[in-house]
This record gives structure tokens, sequence and C-alpha cells, in this order.
């Protein structure tokens, strides 16, 4: 099965709307061809799809994201309006792959730049991860590892302890993917006995500088998106690949 991230849009409802260094609607027009060109068998969208917050933003993602020729899914990041998200395309935690399942977890705090799960959505993971023991893919917006820029770090999954607390009891939890960091990025993380990947990916908007010590724009970068191919065998097990794309 192929898995494909996308995220961090940050669309206008204006179509010909400027960020920093590009033209967003532009930008993710040319993603989603590259993503179609992939014969992905899934498309996850792990948040930030607007940065106006406006309805008219939404419409022309989940319009555009409609042509895939596969499944797709989105979760909110910092900068989205769940409401005007689920007014388009509902808004769901779990989907079926198969051999292999993907959690799909809120981390916005309203209003706020940084992430956190809470008490609530925490034993609502641990009761997923209780009842069903497939090997897991979690998809969040919120970074669960500092990235090595430290404004990014301190805008990151802020009760990521609790987090890493409760996967050290679930050695099938197999990757993490997260968005808001705009880079690049791959960790193999130690949780208990196990081991598990946990994946960054390019922005479809602009890319952050990786290392940057205050916000900046890393112009030299473009956009892109994540691959990930699953497998499982009785014999193997599970086993994944992963890799980054990026447009011209």
């Amino acid at each position: 099965m192929r898995l494909v991230q996308v995220t961090d849009a940050h669309l206008h409802a204006d179509t010909e709307a400027r960020s920093r260094a590009g033209i967003p609607w532009r930008q993710f027009q040319q993603v989603l061809r590259a993503v179609t060109a992939e014969h992905p068998d899934i498309v996850i969208f792990t948040g930030d799809i607007s940065q106006d917050e406006s309805a008219d933003s939404y419409a022309l993602a989940a319009q555009a994201m409609a042509a895939l020729p596969c499944p797709w899914y989105w979760l909110p990041g910092n900068h989205d309006q769940l409401a005007l998200m689920a007014a388009e395309r509902p808004l769901v935690d779990e989907v079926d792959l198969g051999a292999w399942r993907m959690l799909l977890i809120n981390t916005q705090v309203e209003g706020k730049p940084h992430g956190e799960l809470g008490s609530e959505r925490l034993a609502k993971l641990a009761e997923q991860l209780e009842n069903d023991d497939r090997p897991t893919l979690i998809a969040m917006h919120h970074p669960p590892v500092d990235v090595g820029a430290v404004w990014m770090d301190a805008i990151g999954l802020q009760d990521r302890e609790a987090f890493w607390e409760l996967l050290s009891n679930h050695s099938h939890v197999k990757i993490i993917l997260f968005g808001h960091a705009h880079q690049a990025y791959a960790e193999h993380h130690r949780s208990g006995d196990a081991t598990i990947d946990v994946y960054g990916c390019p922005a479809m908007a602009d890319q952050f500088l990786p290392g940057a010590e205050h916000f900046a724009i890393d112009e030299a970068s473009r956009p892109g998106y994540r691959v990930i191919d699953l497998a499982y065998s009785d014999a193997q097990g599970s086993e994944w690949q992963s890799w980054i794309e990026r447009i011209d």
C-alpha cells in the first residue's frame, strides 16, 4: 500500500494571494499533480490547510483533493478552523489500511501555535491502541520530537513526555507522521522496547530553514511531499520504506 503525506498548504480564498516565498494555491496544485503521478492508495493531509481561515480556502482544498485517484483524509493544524474543515470533509480519527491502520490525532490548541493532546485525547489514544494490535501509523500536526530549530521546537507538542510514555507500552506503533515544521525530517525514536520511525514533511507552501534559532524561510528548498510504502507478511511482519519528493 502506498500512502502519501502532504501538509501545510496555508491557502487563501484568493488564489493569487502570496506567501513569503510563493503563491500557495499554485504550489498546492503542483504538489497534487506530482502526488497523483505516484499512484497513491491513500493520501493524508496533516494540517494547516488554510492561512486566512476562510470557508472558501477549505472549499478550494477539498475540491482539488477530490480529484485525487484515491481516498484522502485530513486533520487540523494550528491555523485551521475545525467547523469549516468538517463542513467540507468529515474528520475521522482512524483509517483501516488492511494489515495496517492509521490513527489521526488532533493536537490543536485553539488560538495557540503549539500543540497538546491533553488527558482526554491521550485516554482515547490509549483505548484505540489497546483495542487493536495491528501495525499502526499515527498522523498528527505538531512534532512530538525536537527538529533542531529552536523557535519551532518551542511550539511543538507540549505534552510529548506523556505521549511517548503511552507509546512505550504499545510496540505495534511503527510510524509517526507530522507536519508544522515545514521541512523534511526523519528520526528512529526509541520508545520502550521498540523503535518508532518519526517523519516530518516539506510544506506545500513555504519551507522553513532547518536548524534556525529564529523564524526563517528556506528559499533554496522546494515544496514537496512524503511517500510511505507499507507492507506486511506473516514471515517478515511489518515493513515500510519512506522518502521525500519535491516539485520543480
